[in-house]
């Protein structure tokens, strides 16, 4: 089994025409198909049900595949981490966030990462909290920094800072910080909330807020976007939730309450795969001792 046999079952596997695979692969169609049949053999198992007409992949063959592309991923991390190490570079990191993490902690971080640890190149990607699990599980994000995760019991986490959550409103609602009394005041309104699918533990403590103050919110409108929530409030379209840190850097038309007496908390939470630990060991005994001044 070699690197060009798995290249070449990746390639067929998104294909699923052999013609089609050989031309992506500049090779001609019979070498392709001596590559999957050698392949076959060595493992013991067939990945392609082919006939005249279709190729599809066996139960067998979507697990191979599945595997296999974690591994050419993992092997294009080492062979630019070994790159980097000769030429005397730090390496490239790869981070995950969400929106409030940007606008309190991780320019913070980046900037200590830049001073402790010269050269390191940072690639950020914006991603909700299901994306970093899974992309951190499958090597694509090295750490992802999420609010109020639900973290796989196959990565690790630190709880870097609690904030305090804010309700925000239209500019001309009746409620202001001075006849606030408690939530149950919102108890008729209509709310903008997060999708559960993007993260449902982040979702369930939102709720959570307006179950204890006696109701069930009544979600009219549902975005991951905290610019576009707070556009919908400033529009009059509803009241949502943001965790302070998330208003750093902002000035829309909204009125802001911050909600100080109630239990639940917005925790700006890092995740990492401990796999990752060995390749960055600096990296990760900075992460994990730092905290917020």
């Amino acid at each position: 089994m070699n690197i060009q046999q798995l290249k070449s079952v990746v390639v067929l596997s998104e294909k699923l025409n052999f013609t089609r695979a050989a031309e992506e692969l500049n090779i001609v169609q019979p070498a392709l198909s001596r590559q999957i049949k050698q392949l076959e053999d060595q493992i013991g198992a067939v990945l392609f049900k082919r006939d005249k007409r279709n190729v599809k992949l066996t139960p067998a063959g979507q697990h191979f595949i599945k595997e296999v592309k974690k591994l050419l991923i993992q092997l294009e991390r080492i062979k630019k981490q070994t790159a980097n190490i000769h030429h005397g570079h730090a390496g490239e990191i790869s981070i995950g966030f969400t929106h409030s993490i940007m606008q309190t902690i991780l320019p913070e971080i980046l900037k200590t990462m830049n001073r402790q640890i010269p050269g390191i190149k940072a690639v950020l990607k914006e991603m909700n909290n299901r994306d970093q699990y899974l992309a951190l599980q499958q090597n694509e994000l090295d750490i992802g920094f999420a609010t109020n995760p639900l973290v796989p019991l196959n990565l690790k986490s630190k709880v870097l800072h609690i904030d305090n959550f804010v309700i925000l409103l239209p500019e001309d609602h009746a409620v202001d910080r001075h006849n606030y009394t408690d939530f149950s005041i919102f108890s008729n309104e209509e709310f903008i909330f997060p999708s559960v699918a993007d993260g449902p533990n982040y979702v369930r403590i939102l709720e959570s807020i307006c179950i204890d103050a006696g109701f069930t919110p009544k979600i009219i409108h549902e975005t991951d976007s905290a610019s576009t929530g707070f556009r919908l409030v400033e529009a009059g379209l509803g009241i949502s939730f943001e965790p302070v840190s998330s208003l750093h850097g902002h000035e829309f038309p909204i009125k802001i309450i911050e909600l100080k007496n109630i239990k639940q908390k917005a925790q700006l939470t890092m995740m990492w795969n401990p796999e990752r630990e060995i390749e960055y060991p600096l990296l990760f005994e900075l992460l994990k001792n730092w905290s917020v001044s």
